[in-house]
């Protein structure tokens, strides 16, 4: 495992990611605290690492902070950073921009996936809550209708979330948060995973079904499955009529584990409703029905960190990097074989 250039010196610390700012990642606070800890030779991030300029700064590297836009770490940018011993992410999935070698040189790899699983879990929670009191459909209701409707009084279809019964596809970490989340509410919470077993659901406050299960009897659904070659499409055209009438699907993970076309077969006739933060591909073409559809939100991919959100992605960077320098144990460090399954 390569070290740190000497005992007594502060790590050599670079940022490489963009088109963003490092003050949209780190507050000054955390900028200040990582300057206690490392020696920051740039506070202007890499975009690339083949220009003369880039490979000088990387030969005197120690820890590199990654984030959105980095360019993949292979083979040849190891060799120009013959002292790295950490990557810190500070975005959620690494897996797209690190090679195995990374892993196998023996440096240290950690992310902020943990803390971008706060923002995506909560717009999850309000997905479901207004899913369950069908709030879009009757916000275009009374559109229509431009008068009083009295729909406490009146209504009396299934609606509300009292003992209402939410399926949660996969217990990632978002999904993991989701399901503190939902403890307080008064729902049936069931869950999907093939790694989590029935006692481990129980102690989330859930109970462990299949997926063909959790189908048929969940009005809402909502998915937090890593993208893989075993998920892809795993919400195909027969688990979608699997649904009941009128229950909706939430997708705030991968667009890839959906069948888009029998996604958009099913919402054309009007019998289930979508509530969609990523799809396959993102964004859809201007033709794509998912943007008129009434009975489909659509959002632009905003569910995890944006706004002042990123900057708890850089306070979960700047405490791992703290640990790591002080010789402490990393908190989210990844393995090669944990990375499989991140998103």
């Amino acid at each position: 495992m390569p070290s740190l250039r000497h005992p007594t010196l502060a790590p050599r610390l670079s940022f490489a990611f963009g088109p963003l700012g490092i003050e949209t990642l780190f507050s000054p606070g955390d900028l200040h605290r990582l300057q206690d800890c490392c020696e920051i030779g740039s506070e202007e991030p890499l975009t690339e690492f083949r220009s003369e300029i880039a490979r000088t700064q990387l030969a005197d590297t120690d820890i590199l902070i990654t984030g959105w836009g980095c360019p993949p770490i292979e083979a040849s940018v190891l060799e120009a950073a013959p002292s790295l011993t950490l990557i810190a992410h500070a975005a959620g999935s690494v897996k797209h921009i690190i090679a195995p070698l990374v892993f196998e040189r023996g440096v240290a790899v950690t992310n902020a996936a943990a803390a971008n699983a706060v923002p995506v879990a909560e717009f999850a929670l309000a997905a479901i809550l207004f899913a369950n009191k069908n709030v879009f459909r009757f916000q275009q209701f009374y559109a229509q209708q431009r008068r009083s409707l009295d729909m406490h009084q009146s209504f009396d279809g299934d609606c509300g979330s009292w003992h209402r019964k939410v399926g949660i596809v996969g217990a990632s970490r978002t999904g993991r948060r989701l399901l503190e989340l939902l403890r307080p509410h008064d729902m049936e919470i069931l869950l999907c995973d093939p790694l989590v077993s029935a006692a481990e659901a129980a102690q989330l406050g859930a109970s462990l079904v299949l997926l063909p299960e959790l189908m048929a009897r969940c009005q809402t659904v909502s998915l937090h499955a890593p993208l893989l070659t075993t998920t892809q499409h795993m919400i195909n055209g027969e688990m979608l009529r699997l649904m009941p009438d009128g229950a909706t699907l939430i997708n705030t993970a991968r667009g890839g584990l959906i069948d888009q076309t029998a996604l958009e077969a099913e919402l054309s006739s009007g019998r289930l409703s979508a509530i969609l933060d990523v799809t396959e591909p993102e964004a859809p073409p201007p033709t794509s029905l998912l943007y008129d559809l009434p009975n489909v939100v659509l959002t632009p991919h905003i569910a995890g960190a944006i706004g002042s959100e990123r900057q708890r992605l850089g306070r979960l960077i700047t405490e791992e990097i703290e640990r790591f320098v002080a010789g402490e144990p990393l908190q989210h460090g990844l393995t090669l074989e944990s990375l499989r399954y991140q998103a």
